[in-house]
């Protein structure tokens, strides 16, 4: 019987299709953005809610004059009109690999538009569908200096005798953004506002390639949903509405995120919209009422993350935000793994010696079931001699031969299906390591040695996949339990080569992943085979 060797081809086609299929969940294709319109976008990226009650809507408006401010990890630019962040720059990440440009998150241009927005709307809200405030500053750029540990920059706009101060802290290598609002009454009467925040982004589809698919697209949380996601698609589909006293609305893309997190613990509306010509899509949260008493002022706190999934950071600034680095249904392994991994990777500061540092650790836990893999396999060959006779004997009478077989196995204490544990735990690992390189921020750009310059790319020169293919073929060689049928040796002939031409693609850290893994299971086969021949268990020789 070829039990272990048909569960073997069953168990590596498993992991494509939970892959496949993983893929399908999670990477609907968005409605394409449509190139013809991309000059008008920028006219028409001032989108206010219009109250507590009614839908969101869309006013077109000119744009203000601009401003920066920059922190030592991060430039932001403002728009005075709004007070809206148009741009943010991120400092310690690069746009591509050796380039001295900062990668761009938040931008407002003919490709793309991707802003952050928040104000205040309510009763006398500032924020309308007829215009937003010109916000007055001191100073068209600010900068962290050294020494200090955050920098701070007010707007301000007066209306009707209230004085309304918009103010930006950026804190010293934080991504964590404070946005405060500060209303001054000076007038005789009350008066009622509610903030909102929201993020704009032209309707895209998600980009990537098969093997290494990236979601472009809304999340949330709140008091009933720690983290989902909310694809643009989605929003076409039904808009959102959420009401919640916990929680967060953010737009993902590959590694990195965009985030409003308003203050918690207050009634606070989720919702989504679309444009009418489905050209953009906006997700945003509306704030409870804030009544200021006349001759006082109050005080209302947000926050913007825009910046890496770093997943430390994120889940220090709010609840459940570091679910954005979404590892899928394995986050039980992926989690972890991650942690193993960038505690050896402080060690030995190379992301590749760490990788083979944890196959090394995973590889040994498992050593148990792999020899006791290897050992079923092994008593299996024994037995092939009469199983071969049975076949011969009962022929086409396969109930008396399942029979019969059941009958050798528990008189020869042989368990076929031994073989298919270590297969069926080393799955979700590797599901687990995939979703870990595809969301670990900290292995973008990661240079390994040589032509391996970025472990979360694919190998440049394909030489790692094709070592694993060969490496594959050796283990197959190896193999204890020949295979009688002509179909599943021609299978099996096959798989390294359909196993490489699939780990072409993937990034190059979960191919050094898969090869040093190949590698430890080469040596722990020829040691536990050579273990079982000294005990009389396994020959070397072929039948």
């Amino acid at each position: 019987m070829n039990s272990n060797r048909s569960l073997l081809v069953m168990g590596l086609l498993l992991v494509s299709f939970l892959l496949f299929t993983q893929w399908q969940q999670d990477f609907n294709p968005e409605i394409q953005a449509q190139k013809q319109a991309q000059i008008q976008a920028q006219q028409q990226s001032h989108d206010v809610p219009a109250s507590s009650t009614s839908q969101p809507a869309d006013v077109a408006s000119v744009k203000g004059k601009t401003i920066t401010v920059e922190s030592d990890v991060l430039r932001l630019t403002i728009d005075t009109l709004g007070g809206d962040v148009v741009d943010s720059d991120l400092l310690k990440h690069n746009a591509e690999l050796h380039s001295n440009t900062p990668f761009e998150l938040l931008q407002d241009n003919a490709n793309r538009v991707y802003i952050a927005q928040s104000g205040l709307v309510g009763k006398n809200g500032i924020d309308t569908v007829s215009g937003r405030p010109q916000y007055q500053t001191t100073a068209e750029s600010f900068k962290l200096a050294d020494g200090q540990d955050a920098v701070n920059v007010p707007l301000t706009f007066e209306k009707d005798g209230v004085l309304y101060t918009k103010t930006f802290t950026l804190k010293r290598g934080s991504y964590n953004v404070d946005v405060n609002f500060n209303i001054k009454n000076g007038t005789a009467e009350a008066i009622e506002v509610q903030p909102y925040g929201q993020l704009k982004h032209t309707i895209v589809e998600n980009s990537g390639n098969l093997t290494m698919p990236t979601y472009t697209g809304g999340a949330y949380s709140s008091s009933e949903t720690n983290y989902k996601k909310y694809s643009f698609q989605d929003m076409e589909k039904a808009g959102l509405s959420v009401e919640t006293n916990t929680g967060w609305i953010a737009v993902l893309q590959h590694y990195f995120v965009s985030a409003w997190i308003p203050t918690q613990d207050q009634a606070m509306t989720l919702f989504t919209r679309v444009s009418d010509d489905k050209r953009f899509a906006t997700i945003g949260y509306r704030g409870a009422v804030t009544t200021v008493a006349p001759n006082t002022e109050a005080s209302i706190n947000t926050h913007l993350w825009t910046g890496p999934k770093d997943q430390k950071e994120m889940a220090e600034t709010a609840n459940h935000l570091d679910l954005t680095a979404d590892y899928g249904w394995a986050w039980f392994i992926a989690k972890p793994l991650f942690w193993l991994l960038t505690t050896i990777q402080k060690a030995v500061s190379n992301w590749g010696i760490a990788i083979i540092l944890v196959t090394i650790v995973v590889k040994s836990i498992l050593y148990p079931l792999t020899k006791a893999q290897y050992t079923s396999m092994a008593k299996m060959r024994m037995l092939q001699p009469k199983i071969q006779e049975m076949r011969e004997r009962f022929g086409d009478d396969r109930q008396r031969m399942s029979q019969e077989m059941m009958k050798l196995y528990k008189e020869e204490k042989v368990n076929p299906m031994g073989g298919c544990l270590p297969i069926l735990i080393q799955m979700p690992i590797f599901i687990a390591l995939y979703w870990t390189f595809m969301e670990a921020v900290e292995l973008r750009h990661a240079p390994f040695f040589g032509w391996i310059q970025d472990l979360s790319a694919q190998d440049p020169y394909y030489i790692f996949p094709i070592l694993m293919g060969a490496s594959m073929f050796l283990l197959q060689k190896m193999s204890p339990t020949p295979v009688a049928d002509p179909m599943q040796q021609k299978v099996m002939t096959f798989m390294p080569v359909i196993f490489t031409v699939f780990f072409l693609f993937f990034p190059a850290g979960l191919v050094l992943y898969w090869l040093t893994s190949n590698c430890i299971t080469l040596f722990q086969q020829w040691w536990i085979y050579r273990q079982l021949e000294k005990k009389g268990l396994h020959s070397r020789k072929k039948k």
